[in-house]
């Protein structure tokens, strides 16, 4: 089998611009958004939301990345369930997709590219939508991902700036899947249980979410759980508290850790939130867990969802002149 992963500096949301040289890049650059614009620049949300009418709105996202699995089929399966996510974090219903590739075609085989966008039609087929078209350019590493378009009911929609302070905060997959893409980087072994997490797509768990009236809810991907939770803190003025022996570990995650197989977009999340980070008695491991750059993540929902775990709560800063705070025991 080719080494997909051997073409790619980063693999999957690992490869993302670190959310500090990407908040520089962007400062400032809201852009002009009218009556009709629900969710657009302002805070960093997972998509943007428009209405079109007083019980419709609309909801679009992109997401595309390099592979983080050398087989080309499930590539493409982890890379359309994670463009989906973004429209299942608002709470949305997805409608359509298209591709986005980029290949390499001097050095890999169109036979592989269409793997990969087999993997991706299948999980849209899963998802009950239509691929409907796309775009493609030859690039020097390979690119797969999808543009979503979603709809939602505009009273209805999830955000990152909606959380309030006192309620349970649940994570609806668990984490680990960014060290053990690394492990397979660098050995070629496969965890059979990071790539189901992967495919899994977040649907079950959104709908759930919508009904039973939850306003705040982000995906975990390539910023890490403390670095999506920081964001959604940040944008709501409010603080957190984890449980770190409540948060779910793909299991052999953490011990592949102690082995060496860290993301350096795991690290670098961490130092992004080390300065809004209260973490008395935590190893410095036990923070990169927290921080690592997952792909194809859970739902981080500020609310209770029954069969998944509760990993902690939101509280009320202290001073709302002070910056949002995090708080791991």
């Amino acid at each position: 089998m080719t080494r997909l992963t051997s073409f790619a500096a980063g693999g999957g949301c690992a490869c993302k611009i670190p959310a500090g040289q990407l908040e520089t890049a962007v400062a400032g650059l809201v852009g002009t958004a009218g009556p009709e614009v629900l969710v657009g620049l302002d805070a960093g949300d997972d998509a943007s939301a428009v209405t079109l009418r007083d019980d419709l709105a609309l909801i679009s996202t992109t997401d595309f990345f390099t592979p983080m699995l050398d087989d080309p089929y499930d590539w493409g399966r982890v890379a359309a369930t994670n463009a989906l996510s973004d429209v299942y974090a608002m709470g949305g219903t997805p409608v359509t997709a298209l591709n986005i590739v980029g290949w390499p075609v001097d050095v890999l085989g169109l036979d592989i590219l269409r793997e990969v966008i087999r993997g991706g039609m299948d999980v849209a087929t899963a998802a009950g939508i239509s691929v409907t078209g796309g775009h493609s350019i030859t690039a020097p590493e390979p690119i797969y991902g999808m543009a979503v378009s979603g709809t939602a009911h505009p009273d209805k929609l999830m955000g990152i700036d909606q959380a309030q302070p006192g309620l349970p905060i649940t994570l609806t997959k668990p984490l680990g899947v960014g060290i053990f893409n690394n492990k397979h980087k660098a050995t070629g072994e496969v965890s059979l249980e990071a790539v189901e997490s992967m495919t899994t797509l977040n649907k079950d768990a959104a709908m759930l979410a919508v009904k039973a009236g939850i306003r705040a809810a982000t995906d975990v991907t390539g910023f890490g759980l403390l670095g999506h939770l920081y964001k959604m803190c940040r944008a709501s003025g409010v603080s957190a508290e984890l449980d770190f022996a409540a948060v779910p570990e793909i299991p052999g995650a953490k011990a592949a850790l102690r082995e060496g197989f860290v993301p350096g977009g795991s690290r670098r999340n961490l130092e992004w939130v080390r300065e809004h980070l209260h973490a008395p008695g935590l190893s410095e491991g036990d923070l990169v867990f927290l921080a690592d750059a997952q792909t194809s993540g859970g739902l981080l929902v500020i609310g209770e969802l029954p069969g998944y775990p509760v990993i902690g709560r939101t509280t009320a800063l202290t001073n709302t002149a002070q910056p949002a705070v995090i708080t791991v025991r």
